[in-house]
């Protein structure tokens, strides 16, 4: 796919390629929010079950994204993946598997209806959002394309937030808010909207297979047989990843920037009613601010790497840097036991709804140019399991970071329900909200220095890839071209395409295209 295609991305469709986000963006957050509060009022499960429940679910699903990711790279090797495309035919499969959603919020069913019908979820959203988020490396190598796709899918996963919020909340005053039918409801109305979403995706969309010639394709006979060789090469492709440097750069930051408002979103609401003192309704109105905020902040985002040709790396400092002046601010605040006016505090979260656009935006657009640097090496495209990473890696650390925010409250002696904390749980409260949060994003924000993708790299990177595929001989790459190709890849140009560093990455010494 390293020819720049026919076919060109605007923004219609980046919007059919976006709206699966909705998916993404929605469905979960539905569940978040109210799912728990379900299953105990009208579900006839205790607490212990319901979170088992999401407990069990949390250790399946870190294992079906980098197996869901492995699939649809390999997919292709069957007929069905030939015929349908190795990451579409998920799409087209799980359209009308989406009503599947509706039958989570029915009563009075029993404990493993809800364990079967939950983890039946968790499954259909690896199936959709795995191959899914691989198609904007697929569908054009172009820079501002892949920028405008991955901006535009952030909008529609913040529009899908806002309306897990509102939409419960719209059928409620139809019929009532002690009536379990408003979640049934809630559940078919959002099924209908992810099934249409979904199709829409399928339709408007299209992978490499589309843009490259059928002859280019070839069935990787060693990728065919039993489970064991299967897993097998599972564990060598995710292990394999992190030769990448880019992509070993990226996961930190990554990882360190998204955690960093795990912890932040986790404690805000106590520092709010314990800190500041102010009723709990206040934590929903600044935060509608923020999200409401993030929607022009995206294509800001979306503009400035685009138009202004700001680096990745710029602009994720650019975010971080607004981020430590919201922190440095709700520090002051409560030091200084200062009354701030509400326009104020609003123009606050105003700035960190748009900042914190930036730091969602920009790691997903970051992530569609990961696979052609591992084309570099490996000559493969393997979009799946890097998207599986991110996603696995993703969901292991805000799980354990939600557990170490509870540690750390329960051993500064906070008391569930106490109008008034001591003070070392307000020292931990503060402690976890400024500066874990803030050493978090310094963290990413450092790392940001060491990240050398950029356009005119990524420009450079594809040239060469093409020139390879057309036979360039490797004594004929320049100096520049070498040194970005080992900036990107970590290896020295002699170790890529074909060398050492293939063979090591791939874990097989298979790869015949030497230099």
């Amino acid at each position: 796919m390293v020819k720049p295609t026919e076919r060109r991305v605007g923004y219609g469709v980046a919007l059919g390629y976006g709206v699966t986000d909705l998916f993404g963006g929605g469905a979960f957050a539905v569940i978040g929010t109210w799912l728990l509060f379900f299953y105990t009022t009208y579900c006839g499960l205790s607490v212990i079950e319901a979170g088992s429940i999401f407990a069990i679910a949390r250790v399946i699903d870190a294992l079906l994204s980098p197996i869901m990711g492995y699939i649809t790279d390999n997919f292709g090797n069957t007929w069905l993946g030939r015929k349908f495309g190795r990451r579409r035919f998920f799409l087209l499969l799980s359209s009308p598997l989406m009503f599947l959603y509706s039958l989570l919020w029915l009563t009075d069913m029993g404990y493993w209806y809800y364990l079967g019908t939950y983890l039946s979820i968790e499954l259909l959203s690896a199936m959709v959002l795995v191959p899914w988020e691989t198609l904007a490396a697929e569908m054009t190598n172009r820079y501002e394309e892949r920028s405008r796709l991955s901006g535009v899918r952030m909008i529609c996963s913040q529009l899908g937030g806002f309306l897990a919020v509102s939409v419960p909340g719209v059928i409620m005053h139809f019929t009532g808010k002690d009536n379990p039918f408003t979640y049934t409801l809630t559940g078919l109305i959002f099924s209908c909207v992810f099934c249409i979403a979904v199709f829409i995706t399928w339709y408007t969309t299209w992978e490499a297979k589309d843009v490259q010639q059928e002859a280019s394709f070839k069935v990787d006979n060693q990728r065919i047989g039993g489970l064991l060789n299967h897993l097998k090469y599972l564990v060598l492709d995710l292990f394999s990843s992190f030769r990448i440097r880019t992509f070993r750069l990226h996961i930190i930051i990554y990882i360190f920037s998204f955690t960093a408002m795990d912890v932040f979103g986790s404690v805000f609401t106590y520092y709010v009613v314990y800190c500041l003192s102010q009723d709990a309704s206040a934590v929903s109105g600044w935060l509608s601010i923020a999200a409401f905020a993030s929607v022009p902040g995206t294509y800001g985002f979306m503009l400035l790497l685009n138009r202004l040709n700001i680096t990745p790396s710029a602009a994720l400092r650019l975010s971080y840097g607004c981020i430590f002046i919201v922190l440095a601010f709700l520090l002051t605040v409560y030091l200084t036991k200062t009354q701030v006016p509400t326009l104020l505090f609003s123009a606050v979260f105003i700035l960190l709804g748009a900042a914190r656009s930036g730091l969602y935006y920009i790691p997903w657009n970051i992530y569609s140019f990961i696979p052609d640097i591992d084309e570099m090496v490996t000559q493969q495209r393997r979009e799946g399991i890097f998207a599986g990473v991110m996603v696995l890696t993703r969901k292991s650390t805000v799980a354990i970071a939600i557990m170490i925010v509870g540690l750390v409250l329960q051993e500064s002696g906070f008391v569930k329900g106490n109008g008034a904390q001591p003070e070392s749980a307000l020292g931990a409260i503060i402690g976890l909200m400024i500066f874990a949060t803030a050493a978090l994003l310094a963290v990413s924000f450092f790392t940001t220095y060491r990240f050398k993708l950029t356009r005119e790299t990524h420009k450079l990177l594809l040239k060469e890839i093409a020139r390879r595929k057309l036979g360039g001989d490797y004594r004929d790459c320049d100096a520049r071209t070498r040194v970005v190709i080992k900036q990107l890849t970590g290896y020295e140009y002699d170790q890529v395409w074909g060398g050492s560093a293939s063979r090591r990455a791939e874990g097989t010494a298979r790869l015949s295209a030497a230099k």
